[in-house]
């Protein structure tokens, strides 16, 4: 190399007396620059290093943590055969209990406990196995023992569940430790919603203790329920009146499915709403669900976040279809054309709703609808009244009947005759004295009484005499004479009917402001109606006896469409919720049909029940009105709520095991 190219590098750094050398050798303004650079300079690789880091990992959950749920009232059976129909019960047993099936977070069923099933026989025969490393939270093997003596349990009446009829005429056989297999009389399309809808009880806690005594047992039912889900009860905490203030839920580690990020999950009870929301405020729950869209104020809830969750219901007013009034299509038809749903979403769920036409919810299944739905239009609803004669009177709006006399003149009299008939004739003549002055009744057509016919026939000449071409009475009482007698003496009685009703629900908020809507907007086409609120144990008499007229009331589908038991003609009386009362035959073959499709997606099921949903909203035995999701309410520090549909509230929980309040960062791949 030419030596002028040569440099003489030094041979090592220099020493840090040296260094501190260099410094004396600059002046101050030469110090500032150069401690600026050096600011500039470690900012820098600062920032390059953090941005390379997080652009080349992602934040993943981790295990640990904790979150508290907020509810208003008590459990009271920690049990899958008694926990319904209360929404607090049925959250835990989801937590504390694992099903044959269970669903994810489209609301789709999938398999729990099961490993793997089959449809055979055409849907008669089910046969599947369950997880080999299924274990109760005490450590023991859950089999096939476990889930036929839960199913036994469920069909024995003593057991009092009330999930016994979706199980009459269904067998169950052991086909080995963990093979089974279900046998159905018929194929039925609502098998795999009953399987994740029942939760599996241990045998070896609960065979020693008679079905009857079931609810009697505290410990097992609230302090020590034995389960195989993800999560077990660790503490259970009393107030000094004994009632339940929270209940601590610890991860299962025998738990079979996917394990929980979170070690353990407080359920904290309120005697009201008010003081749940005033808890939320202090952060003392992370996490609830609200009652209604009204109880969440965005400033109030900043750091929270609030999730929709799309659920098969809809609110509906049920006609009374054995009440005289509602007898007729015409007068459904309109009060169906007299409500505006628009209003209802608007002023009594503030938007948080839509309108539904359907008794199948064809927005949330993604059925079709070919029927024509009835408009809002009150002057086509009035012009349907008229038509089966409801006239305005006197303010209200009446139909007037002729009912059937209790006696009128029937027969042909001259004189000689004799009997009943003659009396009731002279009792008619004597009430005019300037026809029959005599007034006597003998029941004997004599001179007397023919002179008065006489006279009776001259005094209504134009009615009676002249369509014959007679100027003078003929003493006979015939066709002529014997309908004027009938229309004075013996009229057909009317009925009025009047255009009112009570209109029945449940002391709901939601529900009364739906009511009020509906009383003002039927009121616009002549109707008197009455609200009627009732608690959950009165609204459930009077759904059991149906004595109601209209019932405002929220009716629940399942994530596979049954709607047999709510329109099925079969279901008209008690247990069975058809409480409208609505026959017809084609509809019930429709029923039938739909529950033989057992496939979940099967197409033909679909276009089954789209041609029953036409048939029904044609009938209108119903008017129905509006869907409304949940809201649940959860602080933003809880992360993985990925669920979108559920069925009904607690199935919330039943993604729980994704849900993290703490992540780490990762390498990616």
């Amino acid at each position: 190399m030419p030596s002028f190219l040569k440099l003489n590098l030094p041979s090592k750094l220099p020493s840090r007396r040296q260094w501190t050398q260099f410094f004396k050798l600059l002046n101050p303004k030469e110090k500032k620059v150069f401690f600026s650079f050096l600011f500039l300079f470690l900012a820098s690789s600062l920032f390059l290093y953090f941005d390379f880091y997080f652009r080349n990992t992602i934040a993943v959950p981790q295990e640990g943590g904790r979150i508290k749920e907020g509810f208003v009232g008590q459990p009271q059976y920690i049990n899958p055969l008694l926990s319904f129909p209360s929404e607090i019960d049925k959250s835990l047993v989801e937590l504390l209990f694992s099903g044959l099936m269970t669903y994810d977070q489209n609301g789709e069923i999938i398999p729990d406990l099961i490993k793997s099933y089959e449809f055979k026989d055409d849907g008669k025969t089910f046969e599947f196995s369950i997880k080999e490393n299924a274990k109760w939270q005490d450590g023991k093997p859950l089999t096939m023992e476990d889930v036929i003596f839960t199913i036994d349990l469920v069909q024995n009446s003593k057991s009092l569940s009330l999930l016994r009829p979706n199980w009459q005429g269904v067998t169950i056989e052991k086909i080995s430790e963990n093979d089974g297999r279900l046998k159905l009389k018929q194929p039925y399309s609502g098998l795999l919603e009953n399987l994740a809808v029942l939760k599996i009880i241990p045998e070896h806690i609960w065979a020693n203790i008679q079905p009857e005594n079931f609810a009697l047992n505290t410990d097992l039912n609230i302090f020590n329920p034995v389960g195989s889900g993800p999560f077990k009860v660790k503490q259970v905490k009393q107030r000094k009146d004994k009632s339940i203030e929270s209940i601590t839920l610890t991860k299962n580690d025998y738990y079979s499915g996917k394990k929980a990020y979170l070690d353990e999950v407080d359920f904290i009870f309120f005697s009201k709403k008010e003081d749940l929301i005033s808890a939320l405020k202090r952060k003392q729950i992370q996490s609830a669900r609200l009652e209604s869209y009204k109880d969440y104020d965005p400033k109030t809830f900043k750091s929270f976040e609030l999730t929709e969750l799309q659920a098969p219901k809809y609110f509906a007013a049920f006609f009374n279809l054995q009440k005289k009034i509602f007898s007729e299509k015409d007068i459904r038809e309109a009060f169906t054309m007299a409500t505006d749903r628009n209003e209802i979403i608007q002023s009594a769920l503030e938007s948080k709703a839509s309108a539904v036409d359907s008794p199948i919810l064809p927005a949330y299944f993604g059925f079709n609808s070919s029927a024509s739905v009835y408009p809002f239009d009150i002057e086509k609803a009035k012009s349907l009244l008229a038509n089966q004669d409801f006239v305005a009177k006197d303010g209200q709006t009446v139909k007037t009947v002729e009912k059937l006399p209790k006696f009128q003149l029937t027969k042909d009299l001259v004189f000689g005759n004799k009997g009943t008939e003659v009396e009731r004739l002279q009792e008619c003549l004597a009430k005019d004295s300037d026809v029959y002055p005599e007034g006597t009744v003998t029941g004997e057509f004599g001179d007397k009484t023919k002179a008065a016919v006489i006279k009776f026939q001259e005094k209504y000449a134009s009615e009676i005499l002249a369509p014959s071409n007679l100027t003078k009475g003929n003493g006979k009482v015939l066709a002529g004479t014997r309908e004027k007698l009938n229309q004075l003496c013996y009229p057909a009685p009317t009925e009025e009917t009047s255009l009112s009703f009570s209109l029945t629900t449940v002391n709901n908020p939601d529900l009364i402001k739906i009511a009020e809507i509906l009383k003002n907007q039927w009121e616009k086409i002549g109707a008197k109606v009455e609200i009627k609120l009732l608690n959950e144990e009165e609204i459930n008499k009077a759904i059991r006896e149906r004595n109601f007229e209209v019932l405002l009331f929220e009716e629940s589908l399942s994530s596979i469409p049954d709607p047999l038991p709510f329109w099925h003609s079969l279901q008209i009386i008690d247990p069975g919720l058809n409480v409208s009362g609505y026959e017809n035959k084609k509809a019930d073959e429709l029923l039938v049909q739909a529950r033989k499709y057992y496939g979940q997606k099967d197409p033909n099921r679909q276009k089954t029940l789209e041609e029953f949903q036409d048939i029904v909203i044609g009938d209108a035995p119903a008017v129905f009105l509006c869907n409304q999701d949940y809201f649940y309410l959860t602080d933003r520090s809880i992360k993985g709520i990925e669920i979108k549909k559920i069925v009904e509230s607690s199935k919330i929980f039943s993604d729980l095991s994704n849900w993290y309040v703490q992540t780490q960062r990762q390498w990616k791949k």
